[in-house]
């Protein structure tokens, strides 16, 4: 078997394997694709909190948090990206319930353990009392349509909100001591749940420390999520002094199994380094990730099948060389994307479709150098070879600006125009594999067949009048040194090579 036959083999495996791999193991689909959802998150400053400006190393710890809930959540091909310096943009493919995913991304979930400031039992109750009744109200208003009531109504809640804040004071016990937190019955019917929690070794101990100060005396140990009380239950007498031990402790309230495990969820992934606000929540629907697939794929046909008539038409012979390149580098860069994990979006199909340009300009590089070879009179082989040489100056500057390009957009961009630099230049890596491997050892298998030696399949009046053998086609060493030692010699059917 001949180093041509050899390329040929391992191409026709490497394309074997590509489709096996396609078939098995689709592309991911990205959002805009396969439908879901789509969060803008902005960070805020907080003074109270110390946090008087936004910097990147908050912003890559609240994309770390928020992967960390998207984990929990199960939702697979999820891309977080940071958009300029305060902006999260977090895509969720195949989402239904937005609403969910809102309230588990977007709650800063900063979990903290206060205690009740002496004196102030009754007013606790009274304040209880109010949040109460403004959260029974505030059901109430929420489709009524009245603007003026809803926004009274928010006003006193947040007012009893802030009142609540003040009963209380921080005892340096929070959700970053937490081990784990999750959702379990509470015994107190089938719909009641609560959010056990464990705390590590100094939370533990502090735990202990706060419920010892307050065991007994009737004060409540508030458990405030976001500076809200969601949670004041009283330490009993068994514990003054000592406080409860073992470093365990359940939020109880009003919990269903959903909100249970949303906030375990939550405190599991870890509070977001700083408050946020989704300022846009943009959901695409499956019928219209379809019918995007359904143009990219019309697209991706019809121009593919518009370059394989245009190079058959105009190259001929070369042409069809072209076309069964153009094929298998159409396979192997679709499969890669299945092997390297790339998420398709309509950008990254669109980076797709302009490789295929690059791949196709490769050839027509390759070709029309060969043509010049031949219309100055070399034989066919030599012209082949002397085009790809030729060429593969250009082919190479043009592609390696290519890639440059690529991984400016990668670095630089963001989301849909990383997708579109991924798939630009994966394309391009592997049009160099096809243009310059497997056209070249098509066109040298094509032209050692004699049915193949014909000057008008090549745009050409006659080749030139150097002739070689069919052995002298194998390689370009062999070429060389049979050239010399041959000169001018015809096959026996007449055609030149």
């Amino acid at each position: 078997m001949g180093k041509q036959s050899r390329l040929l083999a391992f191409v026709l495996a490497v394309l074997l394997g590509a489709v096996y791999l396609i078939v098995n193991h689709p592309p991911k689909l990205g959002l805009d694709l396969r439908g879901g959802a789509q969060l803008t998150l902005q960070a805020k400053i907080n003074p109270e909190q110390g946090i008087n400006e936004i910097t990147p190393r908050i912003m890559e710890t609240a994309k770390f948090v928020v992967e960390q809930r998207i984990n929990g959540l199960g939702v697979s091909e999820a891309t977080i990206v940071i958009s300029g310096n305060n902006q999260l943009v977090v895509q969720l493919p195949g989402v239904n319930d937005p609403a969910q995913a809102e309230r588990v991304i977007g709650t800063t979930a900063q979990l903290d353990f206060r205690k009740q400031k002496k004196g102030t039992e009754s007013e606790l109750r009274a304040r209880l009392q109010i949040q109460q009744a403004a959260t029974l109200q505030r059901e109430i208003l929420k489709n009524s349509g009245d603007q003026k009531a809803i926004a009274d109504n928010e006003a006193e809640y947040q007012k009893s909100v802030e009142a609540l804040k003040g009963i209380f004071e921080r005892t340096g016990l929070s959700g970053n001591m937490l081990k784990d937190a999750v959702a379990s019955p509470s015994g107190n019917g089938p719909d009641s749940w609560q959010v056990a929690l464990t705390f590590d070794d100094k939370g533990g101990d502090l735990f202990a420390k706060t419920t010892g100060e307050i065991g007994g005396t009737g004060r409540a140990l508030g458990i405030f999520l976001d500076d809200k009380l969601i949670s004041s239950p009283s330490v009993g007498p068994e514990f003054q002094g000592k406080g409860i031990t073992g470093g365990r402790a359940v939020i109880t309230g009003n919990f269903t199994l959903d909100t249970a495990n949303e906030l375990a969820l939550q405190l599991r992934a870890g509070a977001l380094p700083v408050p946020v606000e989704i300022v846009e929540n943009r959901t695409v629907g499956a019928t219209l990730g379809a019918d995007s697939i359904l143009s990219s794929i019309y697209a991706g046909v019809a121009g593919l099948v518009l370059v394989i008539i245009f190079m058959v038409l105009y190259y001929r012979i070369l042409g069809v060389v072209a076309d069964i390149a153009l094929i298998t580098y159409a396979v192997i860069t679709f499969a890669s994307f299945c092997l390297l994990g790339v998420v398709l979006t309509l950008p990254g199909i669109a980076g797709f479709i302009l490789s295929i340009g690059i791949a196709v300009d490769a050839n027509v590089l390759i070709f029309e150098r060969t043509k010049e070879e031949l219309n100055a009179g070399r034989t066919l082989y030599k012209s082949v070879e002397a085009g790809f040489y030729r060429a593969w100056s250009s082919i190479l500057d043009s592609h390696v600006t290519t890639l440059i390009s690529c991984f400016a957009l990668f670095w630089l961009g963001s989301g849909f125009v990383k997708g579109f630099a991924v798939t630009l230049g994966v394309g391009v890596l592997v049009s160099v594999f096809t243009a310059v491997t497997l056209s070249r050892s098509l066109m040298l298998a094509m032209i050692s067949n004699p049915l193949f030696r014909k000057p008008e399949y090549y745009g050409v009046k006659a080749f030139g009048k150097i002739s070689l053998t069919k052995a002298e086609v194998e390689t370009k060493s062999e070429d060389k040194s049979s050239d010399r030692e041959n000169g001018n010699k015809k096959d026996n059917t007449g055609a030149v090579l």
